[in-house]
């Protein structure tokens, strides 16, 4: 099942996907798509919908993230070994942990907003989980039976604020649209093997990312044990698991960073493409 939100921002109605792609209004059968509905048994219910019986959504409405009201966003730096090495550090024994702020969620096609003084704007194509069942110290071993679901997310980062700033990755992290989910939200049993998923980025039509989820250093599984030693995960929790090599700020032999009207397209097997174009914060 693949779960879907659109609308105007601030008036988004869930949605569903169906066999040919189509969007399909849900909000007959529930308000949004949070951690309520994310539930076990909400998305049981769900799975006994037929898409084709739900009214068809015009195919001009804008795609939200797939995520409602999510509580926290929960990030992991240097999960791929390749992306440790092009950025010059150690290669982590356990997952480094960080976050995003919540306000820098946007749609899958929603235009990145380039900080005013942003000089360093890059990429990264990642797998999102988003959690369904609450936990906390969750063994790796019951680890999958707390997920809802898969997305595509994008971790949009501006290195100068990140790496040359005092403090936590944080900074370079949060600005508003610095947070792409989406187009869908993709339940586990749509995905054979997500340890097994190809991973791509384009910007302006160059392939700079082409990777796959087998090269993460700590499964999905294992983080969701992990993090949950620190607190508890909740329903609509998303956690986006790192990027492979091939980021701007790594590029040889010079760095390649965003500018505005640029565009970035990233994809992952199973879970659809993004497209985003870079707008200067006085466009907004």
């Amino acid at each position: 099942m693949k779960l879907v939100r659109y609308g105007n921002k601030g008036s988004e109605k869930a949605g569903m996907v169906d066999h040919e792609g189509k969007v399909r209004d849900l909000s007959a059968h529930i308000h949004d798509i949070d951690g309520h509905a994310l539930s076990p048994e909400s998305l049981d219910n769900l799975k006994k919908i037929n898409p084709d019986t739900l009214p068809l959504v015009d195919e001009n409405t804008r795609i939200a993230a797939p995520v409602a009201n999510v509580g926290k966003l929960i990030c992991v730096g240097l999960n791929f070994y390749d992306h440790a090495k092009e950025m010059n550090m150690a290669v982590p024994t356990e997952p480094v942990l960080f976050n995003k702020f919540t306000s820098a969620i946007c749609g899958a096609y929603d235009d990145i907003v380039m900080p005013p003084n942003a000089q360093k704007v890059d990429w990264e194509v990642e797998l999102a989980i988003v959690i369904g069942k609450e936990g906390i110290h969750i063994p790796e071993s019951k680890a999958l039976d707390h997920i809802a679901g898969f997305c595509l997310a994008n971790d949009v980062s501006e290195r100068s604020y990140q790496l040359e700033k005092q403090g936590h990755w944080t900074k370079g992290k949060s600005y508003d649209n610095f947070a792409p989910l989406g187009p869908w939200l993709v339940t586990p049993d749509e995905i054979e093997d997500v340890n097994n998923l190809s991973m791509t980025t384009l910007v302006n039509g160059v392939c700079y990312q082409k990777s796959n989820t087998n090269n993460m250093i700590f499964s999905p599984a294992f983080l969701i044990a992990y993090i949950s030693q620190f607190g508890r995960l909740l329903p609509g929790d998303v956690i986006i698991t790192g990027t492979p090599a091939g980021v701007g700020v790594g590029h040889k032999p010079q760095p390649v960073f965003l500018k505005a009207g640029d565009q970035v397209e990233i994809s992952i097997e199973k879970l659809g493409k993004q497209s985003q174009f870079l707008r200067s914060y006085e466009c907004v």
